[in-house]
């Protein structure tokens, strides 16, 4: 078998065992209604007083899981618009990242609350991070379908960005401070309204 086809063949378990798998992370907070596609406690860094823990499910083969997200997290990457997103740019603002992915149906049903909120509140933008294994050229043909206010970029499941912690379950949500430090995390669908609770915003768009 060519090292494709076990690309491939990884690529369709991943949806089945994101969906399949245990318990979400202790230290996410649960949006209200939670209906995230949970999947199991990545594995613990062995140690030796500590047996280590069977990998999460929730990675492909062959890539590395990350067990914990960096207080001041970097990303760089393209969107599937050709553009680049760098995170370090958007300081002074909150941001709202998001990990999502097509076959995900709690990821859909929030996606016209954060397009309305990247759009009607200047101090809070959105980005999408797609966990999953598909094209630049499918995402942009689904987002024709599904279509967002805000940029859309592909995360490598085989190679996921290293000042996050591996999703253990989607949609995962982080809300980043001005300062660019993590402020909260969400599991499950987040609606506007939980994302303005948090920041403290109130009254009308603006």
């Amino acid at each position: 078998m060519t090292v494709r086809l076990v690309r491939s063949a990884c690529a369709l378990l991943l949806p089945l065992l994101l969906l399949s798998a245990c318990k979400p992370a202790s230290e996410a907070t649960p949006a209200a209604g939670n209906g995230a596609a949970p999947a199991a406690t990545p594995q613990a860094p062995a140690t030796p007083a500590t047996p280590a823990t069977p990998a999460d499910p929730a990675a492909p083969p062959n890539s590395s899981v990350v067990q914990q997200t960096a207080q001041m997290p970097r990303l760089s990457l393209p969107t599937v618009t050709g553009e680049t997103y760098d995170l370090a740019a958007h300081r002074g603002k909150w941001v709202v990242v998001n990990f999502w992915a097509t076959w995900c149906a709690p990821c859909l049903k929030e996606m016209p609350e954060l397009s309305a909120l990247h759009t009607m509140r200047d101090t809070v933008e959105v980005v999408g991070l797609a966990y999953e294994d598909i094209t630049s050229a499918d995402m942009q043909a689904f987002l024709k379908d599904h279509p967002v206010s805000y940029p859309i970029a592909i995360l490598d499941p085989y190679q996921p960005p290293q000042d996050f912690a591996t999703p253990r379950g989607l949609p995962m949500t982080y809300l980043i401070g001005p300062d660019g430090k993590v402020a909260k995390q969400f599991l499950g669908p987040v609606t506007a309204r939980d994302i303005e609770a948090a920041v403290g915003i109130t009254g009308k768009a603006g």
